[in-house]
This record gives C-alpha cells, sequence and structure tokens, in this order.
C-alpha cells in the first residue's frame, strides 16, 4: 500500500513540511506547494500582514477567490458553448428536414 503513496517533503516560507500523497499527484501536490510559497511570499512582502498563520489565511482565502472567479467564468463558457452547439443542432435539424421534404 505505501507502493501506492509518495512521501513528499514541500518547503513553504521557508518550513518543510512532510506530505504523503497518491503517487500519481506527486508532481501536482509540488507544483501547488510552489504556488502557495509564492503567494505566501508577496504577502509577507508586501508588509501589510504579519505572522505566519495570518498570511496562511489570507493565502488561502485569496486563492479560494481566485477558484470563485475562476469557477464563474467557466460556468458562463459552458452556458455559452451550450447555446451555440444547441443553435447549430437546431440549423443541422432544420436543414436535415428539408432535405427529407425534398427527398418525398
Amino acid at each position: 500500500m505505501s507502493e501506492m503513496y509518495a512521501h513528499v517533503s514541500v518547503r513553504i516560507l521557508d518550513k518543510e513540511y512532510q506530505v504523503s500523497c497518491p503517487a500519481d499527484e506527486r508532481t501536482a501536490l509540488l507544483d501547488s506547494a510552489e504556488i502557495l510559497d509564492t503567494k505566501m511570499r508577496d504577502i509577507r512582502d508586501s508588509g501589510k500582514v504579519v505572522g505566519l498563520e495570518r498570511i496562511a489565511v489570507m493565502a488561502a482565502l485569496n486563492m479560494a477567490n481566485e477558484l470563485l472567479q475562476a469557477n464563474a467564468k467557466d460556468k458562463v463558457l459552458e452556458n455559452t458553448l451550450g447555446n451555440r452547439l444547441k443553435l447549430m443542432s437546431d440549423q443541422v435539424e432544420s436543414v436535415l428536414g428539408n432535405t427529407q421534404q425534398l427527398d418525398l
């Protein structure tokens, strides 16, 4: 079972953390840790937030907000795509219907 999991060491804001994850998600975990480290460094370097816990909370809130915005954009794109596909389908059905009427 331990072969299915990877034990990964990540460094966030100069502190090392040992994390286990499914082996096939190791790269994604490392990428996520890098993004989090960058966000936390940006917040710390701005000088507006002091303390590791507060920096972590601000980074989490910022990332959650970015996720909500991305999800909202996805929904808009999904609706737009759905509407266009429906329009195309209706047009194809209309053309095929006209062709069938001509064959009779």
